[in-house]
Protein backbone atom coordinates (compact mmCIF):
# COMPACT_ATOMS: atom_id res chain seq x y z
CA UNK A 1 0.00 0.00 0.00
CA UNK A 2 1.51 2.84 -0.99
CA UNK A 3 1.87 5.73 1.51
CA UNK A 4 -1.07 8.74 1.65
CA UNK A 5 0.77 12.59 0.77
CA UNK A 6 -0.79 15.68 1.03
CA UNK A 7 -2.01 16.54 -2.14
CA UNK A 8 -4.23 18.71 -4.30
CA UNK A 9 -6.40 16.88 -6.45
CA UNK A 10 -9.38 17.50 -9.00
CA UNK A 11 -12.72 17.06 -7.39
CA UNK A 12 -15.86 15.59 -9.24
CA UNK A 13 -19.29 15.51 -7.65
CA UNK A 14 -21.54 12.69 -7.17
CA UNK A 15 -24.94 14.25 -6.02
CA UNK A 16 -26.93 11.74 -4.70
CA UNK A 17 -27.44 10.35 -1.23
CA UNK A 18 -27.51 6.63 -0.48
CA UNK A 19 -24.95 5.31 -3.24
CA UNK A 20 -24.94 1.62 -3.04
CA UNK A 21 -21.96 -1.01 -3.81
CA UNK A 22 -24.20 -2.65 -6.27
CA UNK A 23 -24.49 1.11 -8.25
CA UNK A 24 -20.58 1.64 -7.46
CA UNK A 25 -19.16 -1.55 -9.19
CA UNK A 26 -22.28 -3.83 -10.30
CA UNK A 27 -23.00 -7.59 -9.46
CA UNK A 28 -21.29 -8.97 -12.73
CA UNK A 29 -17.74 -7.53 -11.89
CA UNK A 30 -17.37 -9.65 -9.03
CA UNK A 31 -16.18 -12.61 -10.27
CA UNK A 32 -12.16 -11.62 -9.66
CA UNK A 33 -10.04 -11.29 -6.14
CA UNK A 34 -7.54 -8.62 -7.83
CA UNK A 35 -7.77 -5.20 -6.83
CA UNK A 36 -7.08 -4.20 -10.10
CA UNK A 37 -9.19 -3.73 -13.67
CA UNK A 38 -12.32 -2.51 -11.67
CA UNK A 39 -12.04 0.79 -12.41
CA UNK A 40 -13.44 0.86 -16.04
CA UNK A 41 -16.34 -0.72 -14.68
CA UNK A 42 -17.01 2.00 -11.95
CA UNK A 43 -20.79 3.10 -11.23
CA UNK A 44 -21.10 1.00 -15.03
CA UNK A 45 -24.56 0.89 -14.96
CA UNK A 46 -24.76 4.81 -14.45
CA UNK A 47 -21.65 5.79 -17.28
CA UNK A 48 -23.02 3.62 -20.28
CA UNK A 49 -25.97 3.38 -22.03
CA UNK A 50 -25.16 -0.77 -22.81
CA UNK A 51 -25.55 -2.88 -20.26
CA UNK A 52 -21.74 -4.13 -19.49
CA UNK A 53 -20.32 -7.21 -18.93
CA UNK A 54 -16.89 -8.49 -17.34
CA UNK A 55 -14.28 -8.24 -20.40
CA UNK A 56 -15.65 -6.11 -22.40
CA UNK A 57 -13.88 -3.22 -24.46
CA UNK A 58 -15.20 -0.16 -22.67
CA UNK A 59 -13.71 1.99 -26.14
CA UNK A 60 -16.58 -0.14 -27.51
CA UNK A 61 -19.37 0.74 -25.33
CA UNK A 62 -22.08 3.61 -25.23
CA UNK A 63 -21.22 6.19 -22.71
CA UNK A 64 -24.00 8.00 -20.87
CA UNK A 65 -22.94 11.77 -21.73
CA UNK A 66 -25.00 13.01 -19.02
CA UNK A 67 -23.07 11.40 -16.37
CA UNK A 68 -20.90 13.16 -14.05
CA UNK A 69 -17.63 10.88 -14.84
CA UNK A 70 -18.40 11.24 -18.68
CA UNK A 71 -18.10 15.03 -18.34
CA UNK A 72 -14.52 16.09 -19.92
CA UNK A 73 -14.25 18.97 -16.54
CA UNK A 74 -13.62 15.74 -14.38
CA UNK A 75 -11.22 13.90 -16.56
CA UNK A 76 -8.93 12.89 -13.99
CA UNK A 77 -10.29 13.77 -10.87
CA UNK A 78 -9.05 12.03 -7.41
CA UNK A 79 -11.59 13.40 -5.00
CA UNK A 80 -14.95 12.23 -4.86
CA UNK A 81 -17.81 14.71 -3.30
CA UNK A 82 -20.78 12.68 -2.01
CA UNK A 83 -24.12 12.72 -0.48
CA UNK A 84 -25.23 10.50 2.76
CA UNK A 85 -24.66 6.77 3.23
CA UNK A 86 -22.59 6.19 0.91
CA UNK A 87 -21.49 3.22 0.03
CA UNK A 88 -24.00 1.73 1.37
CA UNK A 89 -25.86 -2.07 0.43
CA UNK A 90 -23.66 -4.85 0.25
CA UNK A 91 -20.11 -5.31 2.30
CA UNK A 92 -18.10 -5.79 -1.05
CA UNK A 93 -14.92 -5.00 -1.29
CA UNK A 94 -14.77 -4.68 -4.87
CA UNK A 95 -16.57 -1.04 -4.19
CA UNK A 96 -13.71 0.63 -2.92
CA UNK A 97 -11.39 -1.29 -5.28
CA UNK A 98 -13.24 -0.22 -8.35
CA UNK A 99 -12.81 3.66 -6.76
CA UNK A 100 -9.57 3.29 -6.30
CA UNK A 101 -8.26 1.60 -9.38
CA UNK A 102 -10.28 4.53 -11.44
CA UNK A 103 -8.27 7.04 -9.52
CA UNK A 104 -9.48 8.59 -6.70
CA UNK A 105 -8.11 8.51 -3.68
CA UNK A 106 -10.11 10.39 -1.27
CA UNK A 107 -14.34 10.49 -0.92
CA UNK A 108 -16.20 13.51 1.27
CA UNK A 109 -19.46 12.70 2.12
CA UNK A 110 -21.26 13.48 5.67
CA UNK A 111 -21.66 9.74 5.94
CA UNK A 112 -20.69 6.20 5.06
CA UNK A 113 -21.98 2.97 5.37
CA UNK A 114 -19.70 1.50 8.17
CA UNK A 115 -18.48 -1.36 6.23
CA UNK A 116 -17.56 0.37 3.00
CA UNK A 117 -15.87 3.03 5.47
CA UNK A 118 -13.83 0.12 7.20
CA UNK A 119 -12.66 -1.18 3.75
CA UNK A 120 -11.69 1.80 2.42
CA UNK A 121 -8.59 2.32 5.22
CA UNK A 122 -7.68 -1.24 4.18
CA UNK A 123 -6.72 -0.05 1.00
CA UNK A 124 -5.48 3.26 1.75
CA UNK A 125 -8.64 5.27 0.06
CA UNK A 126 -9.17 8.39 2.80
CA UNK A 127 -12.92 8.53 3.26
CA UNK A 128 -13.45 12.05 5.13
CA UNK A 129 -16.61 13.11 7.10
CA UNK A 130 -17.71 16.66 6.55
CA UNK A 131 -21.08 18.08 7.93
CA UNK A 132 -24.04 17.92 5.04
CA UNK A 133 -23.88 21.94 4.88
CA UNK A 134 -20.09 22.24 4.03
CA UNK A 135 -20.71 19.82 1.07
CA UNK A 136 -23.26 21.42 -0.20
CA UNK A 137 -20.73 24.37 -0.18
CA UNK A 138 -18.14 22.64 -1.81
CA UNK A 139 -20.75 21.05 -4.29
CA UNK A 140 -22.14 24.83 -5.47
CA UNK A 141 -18.40 25.53 -5.65
CA UNK A 142 -17.46 22.37 -7.72
CA UNK A 143 -20.07 23.21 -10.23
CA UNK A 144 -19.47 26.70 -10.97
CA UNK A 145 -15.48 26.50 -11.16
CA UNK A 146 -14.40 24.48 -13.84
CA UNK A 147 -11.51 22.18 -12.77
CA UNK A 148 -12.24 22.75 -9.06
CA UNK A 149 -9.24 21.56 -6.92
CA UNK A 150 -9.21 20.63 -3.32
CA UNK A 151 -5.97 20.13 -1.01
CA UNK A 152 -6.51 17.09 1.47
CA UNK A 153 -3.80 17.25 4.16
CA UNK A 154 -3.71 13.77 6.49
CA UNK A 155 -1.02 14.83 8.75
CA UNK A 156 -2.69 18.15 9.48
CA UNK A 157 -6.52 16.57 9.21
CA UNK A 158 -7.44 19.49 6.94
CA UNK A 159 -9.61 20.09 3.60
CA UNK A 160 -8.47 23.18 1.84
CA UNK A 161 -10.28 25.23 -0.65
CA UNK A 162 -8.88 27.30 -3.22
CA UNK A 163 -9.94 30.09 -1.42
CA UNK A 164 -7.79 28.94 1.65
CA UNK A 165 -10.82 27.67 3.56
CA UNK A 166 -9.85 25.42 5.71
CA UNK A 167 -11.81 22.37 6.74
CA UNK A 168 -11.06 20.15 9.90
CA UNK A 169 -11.79 16.19 9.72
CA UNK A 170 -11.76 13.47 12.35
CA UNK A 171 -9.62 10.44 12.02
CA UNK A 172 -8.73 7.34 14.10
CA UNK A 173 -5.11 7.56 15.16
CA UNK A 174 -3.86 4.47 14.38
CA UNK A 175 -5.45 4.51 10.74
CA UNK A 176 -4.17 7.78 10.52
CA UNK A 177 -0.22 6.01 11.32
CA UNK A 178 -1.20 3.37 8.67
CA UNK A 179 -2.07 5.79 5.78
CA UNK A 180 0.81 7.76 6.80
CA UNK A 181 3.02 4.72 6.58
CA UNK A 182 1.64 2.81 3.65
CA UNK A 183 0.60 0.12 6.15
CA UNK A 184 -1.81 -2.28 5.30
CA UNK A 185 -2.97 -5.35 7.17
CA UNK A 186 -0.10 -7.18 5.66
CA UNK A 187 2.34 -4.65 6.25
CA UNK A 188 1.51 -4.53 9.66
CA UNK A 189 1.96 -8.09 10.25
CA UNK A 190 5.80 -7.50 8.66
CA UNK A 191 6.41 -5.41 11.19
CA UNK A 192 6.67 -8.28 13.37
CA UNK A 193 8.58 -10.73 11.21
CA UNK A 194 11.57 -10.95 13.64
CA UNK A 195 9.60 -11.88 16.50
CA UNK A 196 7.68 -14.23 14.09
CA UNK A 197 10.38 -15.82 13.30
CA UNK A 198 12.27 -16.20 17.11
CA UNK A 199 8.52 -17.67 17.91
CA UNK A 200 8.58 -20.17 15.19
CA UNK A 201 12.20 -21.11 16.20
CA UNK A 202 11.68 -21.32 20.04
CA UNK A 203 8.90 -23.85 19.16
CA UNK A 204 10.85 -25.97 16.45
CA UNK A 205 13.87 -26.10 19.63
CA UNK A 206 10.85 -27.24 22.03
CA UNK A 207 8.34 -29.30 20.20
CA UNK A 208 10.74 -30.54 17.24
CA UNK A 209 8.08 -33.47 16.53
CA UNK A 210 5.78 -31.45 15.09
CA UNK A 211 8.31 -30.46 12.66
CA UNK A 212 8.65 -34.52 11.22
Amino acid sequence: MEKFHAFTGLVAPMDRANVDTDAIIPKQFLKSIKRSGFGQNLFDEWRYLDHGEPGMDPTKRQPNPGFVLNQPRYQGAQILLARANFGCGSSREHAPWSLQDYGFRVIIAPSFADIFFNNCFKIGLLPIMLDAAILDRLFEEVKSNERYNLTVNLQKQTVTTLNDEVFNFEVDTFRKHCLLNGLDEIGLTLQHAEKIKQFEQKRRNEQPWLFL
